[in-house]
């Protein structure tokens, strides 16, 4: 895997915070889903400390979930025209030496875990809904 040069990691963390501090600013009613790739490295936890740290700033649920798939299934993902589109990572190479490498952080025992390697994304954003909504009806 080809390494991101040093002030190119400095700009994509800056824009990382940018989206945060602007997401810190939305109306209280607005509800926000981030998603990201959190490596079983420090830059994994840090990540999920910023996650958390907004929504209680914000005074915001916060509701964790963790999507798994094993890696070949991701890899046959890679290759999907969509992911072009969506400007995505499409080499499946790459994916498993990131994988690899820099591994996936353990779920977070109070997090909903969902399987996804048969799931359409429509199936499992339902599953997250209904998750969320029961945590929400559970606190009134």
């Amino acid at each position: 895997m080809r390494p991101i040069p040093d002030e190119i990691q400095a700009l994509g963390t800056q824009v990382q915070l940018l989206g945060l501090e602007a997401a810190k600013l939305a109306p209280p009613d607005v509800d926000q889903i981030f998603t990201s790739y959190l490596s079983a490295q420090t830059s994994g936890q840090r990540a999920l400390g910023l996650m958390r740290d907004l929504a209680e700033t914000r005074a915001a649920h916060y509701v964790p979930v963790w999507l798994t798939c094993h890696t070949e299934e991701l890899a046959r993902r890679m290759t999907l025209p969509e992911r072009r589109q969506r400007a995505k990572m499409r080499d499946p190479d790459h994916l498993r030496d990131l994988l690899s490498e820099r591994g996936v952080m353990p779920a977070l025992p109070y997090a909903m875990q969902i399987d996804t390697a048969t799931l359409s994304p429509a199936d499992a954003a339902l599953l997250i809904a209904a998750h969320a909504g029961a945590l929400f009806l559970a606190e009134r």
